[in-house]
């Protein structure tokens, strides 16, 4: 499986999203996207699923980072983040507990998705 995830900065900003109680890995955070469809790149899956769960149409950039992760008991996910600068609408909650921008340097304070861990670390440093 292979799930696009985008990296949605404004004014100095990134936007997170916590899961829903009650879903797989419920009430952590992560950032938004999702699964990559057949016939789909990782950027219109993006693109697509950033309409869906935020309602804004986003100009995909370029991809961070790309790496594989494998949660127990699950085949392997390929994980690609790309940036998002660039958007139209106002992000609205569509579908997750809650969305809230934070600066860079806070991100270490959320607690994501295990298979987001090692990337959030990269970026709250500025490596990415």
């Amino acid at each position: 499986m292979i799930v696009a995830a985008g990296v949605i900065e404004s004014e100095g900003q990134i936007l997170v999203c916590r899961r829903k109680a009650g879903a797989r890995h419920a009430l952590k955070w992560e950032f938004p996207g999702g699964k990559v469809e057949h016939g789909e790149t990782p950027s219109q899956a993006l693109a697509r699923e950033l309409d869906e769960e935020l309602g804004i149409r986003a100009a995909v950039g370029r991809e961070m980072v790309r790496y594989e992760h494998r949660y127990p008991r699950r085949p392997p996910i390929l994980l690609i983040f790309f940036h998002v600068a660039h958007f139209e609408g106002e992000p609205v909650n569509r579908q997750f507990e809650e969305i809230r921008w934070t600066p860079r340097d806070r991100l270490h304070e959320f607690d994501f998705l295990e298979g987001d861990r090692d990337f959030v670390r990269r970026l709250a440093r500025g490596e990415l």
